[in-house]
């Protein structure tokens, strides 16, 4: 069957509500707004960009000095949305600055904080031009389903920017009037989180974002810097701000890898320095593209569990992830597309190869301070950590104040004896537990007591009734355990295991042990420092007896 088409043009056509689709309510807080600003900033080569808050008006404004736009440039580009500056595959602004901009759409970003936004904009060769959108008049253009073609932007209010455009050549200037929500940051916290989301806001002497007048720098982050212990150094990455880290505990460590990335990784003193002054965020190690923050926290991709996260921060420039013909940013520009073959790959190395390599050397370099590491790391047992620790703490109390003419001294009296307190801690507590359950057992199985051993009991007891006349006390010292508590391991691996010798005459395990383990362990008792062969020797001494041990005790018998 033939039928015949009359000739028409079709075309699409999109409704205002588009808007809300594509990103108007995406994004989550005023400090992302500014961060879209400021890119669109960056990406006009504009060498300032000043934010002015006024809290008592809740309102703002951001400007910049950068090309700024004509009026067809206003039209064509910035109320085109999905316009892209990256078209014809312009991966560079006309200052040669990677552009941040990908999608067209962040601009969205700029109707979601206020009730009417403003905005003027003027090259070098044309006057101002632009218009304002109430967010009130936007919703009911929604509501009704209007065109873009049927929604005009309202006239500007010169007024309003009048003291802003004095000795103002180019640039944009956006004001936003009656934010959405009561603006509770300061400007201190505003300034803080700015320098932690924008690499090239403390790095590019060409750029500087200005809040209330102020500069953001370097040392809005001086508190996070000043903590920072330990430093690694992403394929030989220097900047400003690792340079000047002027507190670090250790020299930087270097990490190579083969990624099209740099950056750092870095530790804090204590957990708590992670967290940013008078903010309530946290240093996290992100992912930097192009010099803007474009993943927080990454390792949540990938968490370990262990202790070093809560002391670890850093940031990864992946400039690279940014491909011609890719976009591996979300819609809302916070995050990245979790399936990004290039962002997967960064995840499996940091997996398995940096976090890994960091987890270990922190523990190294902890350790070798005498603080507290990560007790996963199987390098040092957690016996060994305990140690450490007790010993760590008991030296403080030793350790003159700070500003002391004898600090210096006797903290390197307290670094030399370091080594041989943690193992005289460890080794004493190992004979305390194994010559008194030997003594809990001897009770246990109602074992009777040796002419030999009663003439030991005998012994010390009048020795030690010498030593308390001496001293002038007059109460008892020890806790009673009865006569076994004089005894000492000879006497005990006799009466625990029947005798000197078994059936075949030969030592019996303990008594054997004891011999080399007595004079040793009386070394202990008396603070002395043992030799290296003298540690091996207990040590190795003490695993047989706790071997023996372990196996006596199962003889115990249970009550009832």
């Amino acid at each position: 069957m033939n039928q015949e088409f009359k000739a028409k043009q079709y075309n699409f056509e999109l409704s205002l509500s588009v808007l809300n689709h594509l990103g108007r309510n995406l994004y989550r807080n005023f400090v992302t707004v500014l961060g879209e600003a400021i890119s669109n900033s960056w990406d006009a080569d504009a060498k300032n960009v000043w934010i002015n808050i006024d809290k008592e008006s809740s309102s703002f404004s951001i400007k910049d000095d950068g090309v700024g736009m004509s009026g067809e440039d206003f039209q064509g580009k910035f109320l085109k949305i999905g316009y892209s500056k990256r078209r014809d595959g312009k991966r560079l602004s006309d200052g040669k600055r990677p552009y941040i901009g990908a999608k067209g759409i962040g601009k969205l970003a700029l109707l979601s904080c206020a009730d009417r936004i403003s905005i003027f904009t003027k090259t070098a060769e044309t006057d101002y031009v632009g218009g304002a959108i109430d967010n009130d008049d936007l919703d009911q253009a929604i509501t009704d389903d209007l065109t873009p073609q049927q929604y005009e932007l309202e006239q500007l209010d010169v007024g309003l920017a009048e003291d802003l455009m004095k000795d103002h050549q180019q640039g944009t200037i956006i004001i936003f009037q009656n934010m959405k929500e009561q603006m509770k940051n300061s400007e201190a916290y505003i300034k803080k989180i700015l320098a932690m989301s924008f690499k090239f806001s403390l790095l590019d002497p060409a750029f500087t974002i200005h809040v209330n007048g102020e500069p953001v720098s370097i040392e809005d982050l001086s508190d996070l810097s000043g903590n920072t212990e330990f430093i690694w150094l992403i394929n030989k990455y220097e900047d400003a701000y690792t340079s000047g880290m002027k507190k670090l505990k250790a020299e930087p460590n270097g990490v190579v890898t083969d990624l099209p990335i740099k950056g750092f990784m870095a530790t804090v003193v204590k957990p708590r320095d992670a967290k940013i002054s008078m903010t309530e965020e946290r240093a996290s190690v992100d992912l930097f593209v192009n010099g803007r923050l474009r993943e927080k926290n990454i390792l949540r991709h990938i968490p370990t569990q262990r202790i070093v996260e809560s002391y670890l921060y850093g940031q990864i420039h992946y400039d690279s992830m940014d491909r011609e013909g890719t976009d591996p940013f979300t819609s809302s520009r916070e995050g990245i597309v979790e399936d990004d073959g290039a962002f997967n790959e960064l995840l499996e190395y940091l997996k398995k190869d940096l976090i890994p390599k960091i987890l270990d050397e922190w523990d190294e370099l902890r350790l070798s301070r005498n603080e507290e590491g990560d007790d996963e790391n199987k390098r040092v047992s957690k016996k060994q950590r305990k140690a450490k620790a007790l010993v760590s703490e008991v030296e403080k109390e030793f350790s003159p104040p700070s500003g002391s003419p004898q600090k210096d001294a006797v903290e390197s009296w307290l670094v030399k004896l370091r080594p041989d307190a943690e193992f005289n801690i460890s080794a004493y507590v190992d004979c305390f537990l194994s010559e008194n359950l030997i003594r809990q057992f001897i009770d246990n199985q109602s074992i009777a007591m040796t002419k030999p051993a009663q003439g030991e009991i005998a012994k010390w007891k009048k020795r030690e009734e010498e030593n308390l006349e001496e001293a002038n006390i007059s109460y008892d010292i020890t806790r009673s355990t009865g006569d076994l508590g004089y005894l000492g391991m000879k006497e005990l691996s006799i009466l625990s295991e029947g005798g000197k010798t078994d059936t075949k005459g030969k030592h019996t395990p303990l008594y054997r042990d004891q011999i080399t383990y007595t004079p040793i362990r009386n070394a202990v008792g008396h603070t002395s420092l043992l030799t290296p062969n003298a540690k091996t020797q207990l040590g190795m001494t003490l695993e047989n007896i706790k071997a023996r041990l372990r196996k006596m005790l199962e003889k115990v018998k249970t009550t009832p």
